[in-house]
């Protein structure tokens, strides 16, 4: 029998403590965001207000762990944030700006990546110094620019993982719901409750109504019954789409003001174009473009190529 040496038990601890960092490092934070700022409408600033800016960003939304998931790197989030500046003002160090966000998600059988969540968000305003430390604390925000970034990785997170499974992402909608709460209070616009049901608020509060579950239900439906089995089996595939759309058309129908369905249909117009001028049937296409339509008759256009 080996005799217990301090040696030997020391062996055992690092061995535990290797193999524990070795099954940590296979596994990664959730987000793999590029932040690009735009900062050409100012004139007569320096630069590195705006590059520390772009730095600090893309370490705070990567380094940050937001779930508790066990994301592989190679499971990580795409998301793109540019940012494009429209006023600074260097006294107060307080930038007003609007935000282009898209996020995707790779679908199964193929080299494809959808995407899973787009928005523009005309009121991206905060302040902000280049020595400035972001660091995020979900039970005391007082910071604009962390509520920002935070609501928003919540809001990817919840909706790549409603595409994996119905009512996915639901924690994590709630968390976003606290954090737009709590950035209701710093009095900086786009969080006011019931003001304008575009705004972050009103998106994810109108998203997570129960009204809106047929929705979710399709978005579901739409990635994981219809374009992840579109390699293998596209007929029944696109059919699995086209049965869904009843269920976005209710649900927008439920919510006649919202403009979550309307948000969907535009950042995926092309792909849908794509889904049905290949090989659907007559009477897909025309369920389609008659759903399609009826959501959003602006992008009529963009319909028509449906039924050709």
């Amino acid at each position: 029998m080996m005799k217990v040496t301090h040696y030997n038990i020391l062996r055992v601890v690092l061995l535990c403590i290797t193999i524990f960092n070795l099954h940590q490092s296979s596994y990664a934070q959730e987000l793999d965001a590029r932040v690009t700022i735009n900062h050409s409408q100012i004139e007569n600033t320096r630069t590195e207000v705006f590059d520390a800016l772009q730095t600090k960003l893309t370490e705070f939304l990567n380094n940050q762990k937001w779930t508790e998931i066990p994301f592989r790197e190679n499971e990580k989030i795409q998301c793109n944030f540019n940012i494009t500046v429209n006023t600074y003002n260097q006294e107060e160090n307080s930038f007003e700006c609007s935000l282009l966000m898209n996020c995707s998600r790779p679908v199964y059988g193929s080299s494809y990546n959808t995407i899973s969540y787009a928005v523009n968000d005309a009121d991206f305003t905060f302040v902000f110094t280049e020595f400035d430390q972001l660091e995020y604390q979900d039970n005391q925000i007082d910071n604009n620019l962390i509520a920002l970034l935070a609501y928003y990785a919540y809001m990817i997170i919840g909706m790549d993982l409603d595409t994996m499974a119905p009512m996915g992402g639901t924690d994590y909608f709630h968390m976003a719901e606290d954090v737009a709460t709590a950035g209701e209070n710093l009095g900086f616009p786009g969080w006011k409750a019931f003001g304008d049901s575009g705004n972050r608020f009103g998106l994810l509060n109108d998203y997570m109504d129960g009204a809106m579950e047929g929705m979710r239900e399709f978005n579901y439906i739409y990635h994981r019954m219809g374009l992840d089995r579109m390699s293998e089996a596209p007929d029944s595939a696109r059919a699995a789409i086209v049965n869904a759309l009843d269920l976005l058309q209710e649900a927008n129908r439920a919510k006649s003001m919202t403009k979550v369905a309307q948000l969907f249909t535009e950042y995926k117009r092309d792909e849908l174009v794509n889904i049905f001028t290949k090989k659907a049937t007559k009477e897909e296409k025309e369920k389609a473009y008659e759903v399609l339509f009826s959501i959003d008759a602006s992008q009529s256009n963009t319909w028509e190529k449906i039924k050709n």
